[in-house]
């Protein structure tokens, strides 16, 4: 039996938690060479591996000297802040990671405040020192500003500090004495890091704070145990604070070992283990022994920001791309998400083929989305809305930290652009590169919908933000505006054709190519006017029997603009839908039909006098 201690591995985005991890692994004893050729090992999810971010949280251990340290590499993503809020429960230290260059960033602060929620003391690893400019005294005195701004306690400021490189592979607790190893990180790591806090003597008991599924074993419980142990076969009850209480017989218990899954007939207080064979049990259950009732405190998990409507697809194409189509399957899918997604909210609407999801943010709920589809699901999304809440008879409605990287050339441009939206600029910081400037603004969430495609496009793709909750404050007076220009819209069903959309070319952008299955009510297109437009997109060149006296000019169509979910989700408006199948992303209205869009205009028109 080793020593064991469990750490988190936290940061903003893109500080160097997943390749760390690597690192760490790499160095343990146990790693079997040439076993994990790849990079970013941990990132085992296909849209983790496209996208360079981490999704979902990661255990793995490592055992070296006499300790198994037990390591959870979480998102650095803002919108996927559930993930960590509910490791915290299982460890017992975090090792902070900043950038050397851009020190703490919005997401530094989030994770570092729920870390001190659970009275956790941080070791800061400053990495990415090999970086050009890179300013590690400066970061440090940022990170010193940071933990007094969230009221750290004494024995918290006195943090320890080490420097690493992660992609080289170098830690030191000293930057003129670096080794090419993680030696140093790791003694600090046993150093500094706490044992678990147990108590022997109780029995049994451990709090789920994460679920996982097997096609061999079901529904897996992951969590630390508090006290007591645990034995394979062993009669369990499962407790909740809303009343549950049930039984069940624990079919297999299984730990980390490295990357894989070993199982294990016992379990002490203090590991980190995964069980099978209970089902029907949800993040903050608590399994006990028969007589030792008393559930654990529910985790703590901040609520849901945005929410969409999803239903069944009710477009022309419907059922012809994909395999899970009704709502009893979208639903069933839903609900096995939300067992083990706590920061995600299903609710069902008065129409049974709608279901009200709410999330952290769009790049929580497109990820799911973009799974879903990929897995073979059909579905029709609404825009992204915010929710508010009423308090004391005000509403209020989520606010936002927004960090900007731009160069000072956009500086212009993009402060009118947040201004429009009523964003409240708090500073602005000189970047270390000459050309850049970053600009910090308080916003609400409300406001950055639809932000992103218009910031690449007045940046250039060159502009970079990041953003992070901040708190509900009173609802803003002015409306969020919808898209400034409108859209072409197919009038009939067939198969574009590439006479017709070389004509429509200088109407606008295109969204399709020639050949492309269309529909009526579909939007094939970005009109470089303020109206919406009706277009023809699959007729071809009228034929004559008039011998030509030339040949015809060639058709060059330029390159269609490609549509994912976030580009989907920043464009369309109120009136519109997003068509999601497994090979294909639409835009559609929501009424198909002309004079139905034109009857809904007149009743609005009437409304507003």
């Amino acid at each position: 039996m080793k020593k064991i201690k469990n750490i988190a591995i936290i940061a903003h985005v893109d500080h160097g938690k997943t390749t760390l991890v690597d690192k760490l692994l790499k160095e343990s004893k146990y790693y079997k060479k040439n076993k994990y050729k790849e990079e970013r090992i941990m990132d085992s999810n296909y849209i983790e591996k496209e996208r360079g971010i981490t999704i979902l949280s990661k255990h793995a251990s490592i055992f070296w000297k006499k300790y198994k340290i037990n390591i959870v590499d979480t998102p650095g993503h803002a919108d996927f802040g559930g993930e960590v809020e509910r490791i915290m429960s299982m460890v017992d230290s975090v090792l902070l990671l900043v950038d050397a260059l851009e020190g703490p960033m919005p997401q530094t602060r989030f994770v570092t405040k729920k870390a001190f929620l659970y009275n956790i003391k941080p070791i800061v690893v400053i990495n990415k020192i090999d970086r050009k400019n890179e300013r590690s005294n400066w970061v440090l005195n940022k990170i010193f500003d940071l933990f007094i701004n969230l009221n750290a306690t004494e024995e918290q400021l006195d943090f320890p500090v080490i420097y690493s490189s992660a992609m080289l592979g170098t830690s030191g607790t000293n930057l003129k004495n670096m080794k090419e190893n993680m030696i140093p990180l790791l003694e600090t790591i046993i150093k500094y890091s706490p044992d678990p806090k147990i108590n022997k003597d109780e029995k049994f008991k451990l709090q789920i704070s994460q679920i996982d599924y097997d096609n061999y074993l079901g529904n897996i419980a992951i969590g630390k145990i508090i006290s007591g142990k645990i034995k394979n076969n062993q009669t369990v009850f499962i407790k909740n604070n809303k009343g549950k209480n049930i039984s069940g017989k624990i079919n297999k218990i299984l730990y980390y070992y490295g990357l894989e899954k070993k199982e294990i007939q016992e379990a002490h207080a203090g590991e980190i283990i995964l069980i099978s064979g209970i089902e029907n049990v949800e993040i903050s259950d608590t399994i006990c022994e028969i007589n030792n009732f008393t559930p654990l405190k529910n985790l703590r998990v901040d609520k849901p920001t945005v929410k969409i409507f999803m239903s069944v697809n009710t477009s022309p194409l419907s059922g012809k791309e994909g395999k899970f189509l009704t709502s009893r399957h979208i639903l069933n899918r839903l609900k096995i998400e939300k067992s083990k997604n706590v920061a995600l909210e299903v609710n069902h609407e008065n129409n049974s083929n709608t279901f009200c999801v709410s999330g952290r943010g769009e790049l929580h709920l497109s990820v799911l989305i973009e799974t879903m589809r990929r897995e073979g699901f059909e579905m029709e999304l609404s825009r992204p809305k915010i929710i508010f809440k009423n308090k004391n008879n005000k509403i209020y409605e989520p606010y936002e930290t927004l960090i900007i990287d731009i160069e000072k050339k956009y500086q212009g441009i993009v402060m009118k652009l947040i201004g429009e939206r009523k964003g409240e600029l708090k500073n602005i910081i000189m970047s270390n590169e000459e050309n850049r400037i970053c600009l910090d603004y308080y916003i609400s969430s409300r406001s950055l919908i639809g932000f992103r495609s218009e910031f690449n496009n007045v940046t250039a793709g060159t502009g970079i933000f990041h953003t992070s909750f901040k708190k509900y404050d009173i609802k803003h007076s002015y409306k969020t505006g919808q898209r400034r220009n409108g859209v072409l819209i197919s009038n009939k069903n067939g198969k574009s054709l590439g006479f017709a959309l070389f004509s429509l070319q200088e109407r606008g952008k295109l969204f399709i190519s020639h050949g492309e299955e269309v529909y009526e009510g579909q939007i094939i297109g970005i009109h470089n006017r303020t109206n919406d437009l009706t277009v023809n997109c699959i007729a071809g060149k009228k034929l004559t029997n008039m011998r030509a006296s030339g040949t015809d000019e060639a058709i060059n169509l330029i390159k269609p603009i490609e549509i994912n979910l976030e580009k989907a989700f920043n464009f369309i408006n109120d009136d519109e839908l997003i068509e999601v199948t497994p090979k294909k992303i639409r835009i559609r209205k929501k009424y198909l039909k002309e004079n139905e869009r034109k009857k809904l205009k007149k009743i609005n028109k009437k409304n507003i006098k």
